[in-house]
């Protein structure tokens, strides 16, 4: 059976991205049912779809395009969510236009991909999107310094990017703590290794948005995963 869609007003996506949300990825989905686990996880309350786009130059493995991100667009929002497209690619400029048109809410990019990032940023919000900002590991916080007020949000990775299922970065509270000084005007976000033993030492410092990839799809039951995840980080 299909879930039901809600009907009633729902928020936009600015207004859902300045919650406390959990965004279950794609990535970890089993993609002969993803439809039917995106509704499952939307029933259970999620709001942020999270699709990881990876090329096979900036990141080894390649993953998914527009085609995808536009085949759930609809689904997302007629339940009342917003898709948040995640570039793990290099030139991501070139893309911008693409995942707009595709129904992308926010669009978030690699500080280490692109050396006009000012002006990618300045390019996403023109689509009419979300502008995000993604730091890898090993990317100082500082980096962000200069690009205060362009960017909605601010993405720690908390793994290496490339791969789902990976180990929580211990280091990465004292990192979202630093963001969450440098950039008092942009949402934070963490992405990796995100699970219900961990999100609360990144919610407790100040991050608000939480992909969980394998810690909800991976589980034999994902909407009770995203509950439990979701119930830890104090998101609605």
């Amino acid at each position: 059976m299909e879930a039901a869609i809600d009907t009633s007003p729902t928020a936009s996506p600015r207004e859902l991205f300045a919650t406390r949300r959990v965004a279950p990825s794609i990535l970890s989905a089993d993609f002969s049912k993803l439809g039917a686990q995106i509704a499952d996880v939307m029933a259970a309350g999620a709001r942020l779809i999270h699709v990881d786009v990876m090329d096979g130059h900036f990141v080894p493995p390649i993953t998914i395009g527009p085609l995808v991100a536009g085949s759930i667009a609809d689904q997302v929002h007629q339940a009342g969510g917003a898709l948040d497209v995640h570039l793990m690619i290099e030139r991501p400029a070139d893309q911008v236009a693409e995942f707009a048109r595709a129904g992308a809410d926010c669009i978030t990019f690699h500080f280490e991909a692109d050396a006009h990032a000012h002006r990618t940023l300045g390019a996403i919000r023109e689509a009419g999107c979300l502008a995000g900002l993604a730091l890898n590991p090993g990317t100082p916080a500082e980096s962000v310094t200069e690009l205060t007020g362009s960017a909605d949000v601010v993405l720690c990775m908390s793994v290496n990017p490339g791969w789902g299922g990976q180990a929580f970065i211990a280091s990465s509270p004292d990192k979202v703590s630093r963001l969450r000084r440098l950039a008092p005007g942009a949402r934070i976000e963490v992405d990796g290794g995100v699970d219900a033993e961990t999100v609360g030492s990144v919610a407790q410092v100040g991050a608000s948005l939480f992909v969980a990839g394998s810690a909800v799809f991976g589980d034999p039951q994902p909407a009770q995963a995203y509950r439990r995840i979701a119930a830890a980080a104090g998101a609605e």
